[in-house]
Formats: C-alpha cells, sequence, structure tokens
C-alpha cells in the first residue's frame, strides 16, 4: 500500500462516522510542518499568517510551539476580533479603511497595544485620525502602532519591467525613510516596524511540472530578485533606524522563501501560515516538501458510466488570476481526473480515471484546495485527524460567525 493509500485508509476510517462535504486537518502532518518551517527559519521567530488558517484553535496550538511568535492578521476586523481572543501581538498585513474599527483601536488601551497597523501612504494615517473623532465617548486617544510596508518588487529595464505584486508605493529606502520621519513627527502614532513580503519569491512554484524551461526562468529571476531585495532591505531598514532607532521587528518572506528572508541579517522575523496546511499551490517548490494536513471530501452520488463518478459540489475556487492552477485538486484515490468540458462544479463535479470504477454512492473523495486558509470559508468545523481517529472538531472563523473578507 503506497502512502496515500494508507492516508486515505486512514482518514476513511476516521471519518466513517461523519457524511460528505467534510474538512479535516491532519495534526501529525500539520506538526511535521510548523517543525520544518522552525528549521528552515534557523532561530528567527515566525509571525502566523491568520488568513492561511483562519481557525483560532490551531493558531493557539501552532502558537504554542517553540519557534512560533505572534500573528499577521489580515483584517482591521479580524485583528481587534483577535486581540480580544487574547492574542497579544497581532501585525495587520494590510492597509485599512475601516472607520469604525480604528474608532474602537485608538479608544482601547489593550487594542491599541495588541494590535500593530500597516501603512504605506500619509493618507492612510490621516484617515485613522480623522477615525478617532467617532470613538464613543470622544476623541480616541490611544496611540497607535504603525509598521511600514516596502515594495519588494524587482524592476529592470530603468523599471518598464516590474516582477512582483502591486502592493505598497514605497520601493526606495529614501521613499521609506520619509513615511518613517512623517510618522514621527505625527502625535498618536508611534513607528515600531518594517514589512517586506517577497510574494515573487515566497509564493511562486520553482518547479512547474512538465514545463522545465519556464522553471529554469523562474528560479533565475528569483535568484536575481533575491539578491536585489537583500542589498536593498538592508540599506532601507539602515535608513528606517536612522529616524526610529528603538524599531522592534523587520519582518520578511513567506512559506516559499523562508530559508532565503532568514538569511538576511536586517530581518528578524519571517511571516508563514500556508506552509502548515501545504495546499497544492505548494507543490511546486525546489526549496521544500511539505506534508498535506488539510483535506475535504465530497460524497460519490453518482456513477454515470465506466471510469467516471459524481461527487457533490467541490468547485472551490481559490483567488488570484483565473487558471486551472487555482481549482481545488483530486487526492485520494489517487489518479481521478476533472472532465475538461466541466472542471469543478459548483453543485456537482464528475471526475474522470480508473478509481472511478472502484468507488460506490456514499464513499468520499478526498481535495486539496488550491491555497491555505480559503478552505475554513466553505466549512463550519475542522476535524482534527490523530491517526485514525478524530480527536477534536473546532470552529473556523466561519464557525464562529466571522466572514472578515
Amino acid at each position: 500500500m503506497t502512502s496515500r493509500a494508507a492516508d486515505r485508509a486512514r482518514y476513511d476510517r476516521a471519518t466513517a462516522h461523519l457524511d460528505a462535504p467534510v474538512a479535516i486537518v491532519d495534526l501529525e502532518a500539520f506538526d511535521a510542518n510548523a517543525d520544518d518551517l522552525v528549521r528552515r527559519a534557523a532561530g528567527k521567530p515566525i509571525r502566523v499568517a491568520s488568513k492561511s488558517v483562519r481557525c483560532r484553535a490551531l493558531l493557539e496550538r501552532v502558537l504554542a510551539r517553540d519557534g512560533f511568535a505572534g500573528l499577521m492578521s489580515y483584517t482591521l476586523a479580524e485583528s481587534l476580533w483577535l486581540a480580544r481572543s487574547g492574542f497579544e501581538d497581532v501585525l495587520l498585513a494590510y492597509p485599512s479603511a475601516d472607520r469604525a474599527a480604528f474608532a474602537e483601536l485608538t479608544s482601547d488601551p489593550k487594542l491599541a497595544s495588541s494590535v500593530t497597523v500597516m501603512i504605506d501612504d500619509p493618507a492612510q494615517l490621516r484617515l485613522i485620525d480623522e477615525a478617532r473623532d467617532q470613538g464613543g465617548g470622544g476623541r480616541g486617544r490611544e496611540e497607535v502602532r504603525v509598521c511600514l510596508e516596502m515594495d519588494t518588487s524587482l524592476k529592470a529595464l530603468g523599471g518598464r519591467v516590474r516582477i512582483g505584486a502591486l502592493r505598497s508605493p514605497l520601493h526606495s529606502p529614501a521613499q521609506v525613510a520619509a513615511l518613517a520621519r512623517a510618522v514621527n513627527r505625527r502625535p498618536g502614532f508611534r513607528l515600531v516596524g518594517v514589512m517586506a513580503y517577497e510574494g515573487h519569491v515566497a509564493g511562486v512554484g520553482d518547479a512547474v511540472a512538465g514545463r522545465p524551461a519556464r522553471s529554469r526562468v523562474i528560479r533565475l529571476m528569483q535568484a536575481a530578485a533575491r539578491r536585489e531585495l537583500a542589498a536593498r532591505r538592508a540599506e532601507t531598514i539602515r535608513a528606517v533606524r536612522a529616524v526610529a532607532p528603538d524599531l522592534e521587528f523587520v519582518n520578511g518572506g513567506g512559506t516559499g522563501s523562508v530559508q532565503h528572508t532568514a538569511a538576511e541579517r536586517a530581518v528578524t522575523e519571517i511571516a508563514a501560515g500556508s506552509g502548515l496546511y501545504v495546499p497544492r499551490l505548494f507543490d511546486n517548490y525546489t526549496s521544500f516538501s511539505g506534508r498535506p494536513a488539510a483535506l475535504y471530501a465530497q460524497p460519490v452520488v453518482r456513477r454515470p458510466g465506466v471510469g467516471t463518478v459524481t461527487v457533490l459540489g467541490g468547485g472551490y475556487p481559490a483567488s488570484g488570476a483565473a487558471g486551472p492552477d487555482r481549482s481545488p485538486v483530486p487526492y485520494l484515490p489517487e489518479g481521478l481526473r476533472y472532465d475538461p468540458q466541466e472542471g469543478a462544479g459548483e453543485v456537482q463535479t464528475p471526475l474522470l480515471g480508473s478509481p472511478a470504477d472502484d468507488l460506490l454512492i456514499g464513499d468520499k473523495v478526498w481535495f486539496r484546495h488550491a491555497k491555505a486558509g480559503e478552505l475554513c470559508e466553505r466549512f463550519d468545523t475542522l476535524h482534527l485527524v490523530e491517526g485514525d481517529r478524530v480527536t477534536a472538531t473546532v470552529p473556523t472563523y466561519r464557525g464562529e460567525g466571522h466572514t472578515f473578507l
């Protein structure tokens, strides 16, 4: 029996009492992935990206392990909820325009001390100050902890070619330092950190199946991007520390670049989250390999013909540019594939392949989502599997009544 076949047998036994659709997290794989992230971080703490987990119980589990410290959230409302729930170090990874949440943040000492907000433009500071007046009982007077985001994109041909996500407008060390000075001059704010997320390195696989030439180009691009960014990030942090010598942290990296980013002296902590679940988009990396930990099952409801079964629903596409790589992948039993005319459907999904002939009505087909935490937007609960047993059932954000974005 192959390891994947053995996993399928375990998952089927563990969930035999549960009707599909059902989502699980294999705790042995989850913990092994956490250990691998810590090993690659080489002593630098890992800040857990909450959007890649979206389950408070699992966030608590990983933060209880050595090598992990703090959360990186994705909306301000989520940040405040996490802080109220007892998480004491929450870095909001994206700028916000949530005035009501800013009014709450600036009026509550506990929230203000636990949450750090992200900016890349002085206008964002003005919006926060305008929101202070919306707080109950008068102006929100709490000091706001601020992190600056710098652009990590690789620019070539005099800036005519850009490789990297369209995020912060702050590309040069001088631009980041100028905003640092603006924060220092503005009462009610304290600059505590700098973040630089190199998504074109951390989030792009460099071993695309069946595309050796493309894979080589990606590896060459990423090597050049790492060299350029390491030098520019170091210069940027020197410039910012000249303005804010008490800077608390410099955050960088992601699951796909942990060991490379950790090697930079300027970086004090690494961000990662997807590497805990290891969704399908992380299959195409040479820098690391993980164990799929988060899966979901759909029930077989039809057998249209030889070599074909149909499962209920399952069309859970991931965010990003539309394409086949954004679809979930049939994982267990091994060897199933989508009908190219239908793909993963809203209410039914035909699956083709010889394993279909061994599946009966009511059997489970296990899938992996393309991305990590987005799976939790489809399920209220995650069943935690140890060996061949479900040992706990925990709510996702959705199961606790929250869909933050």
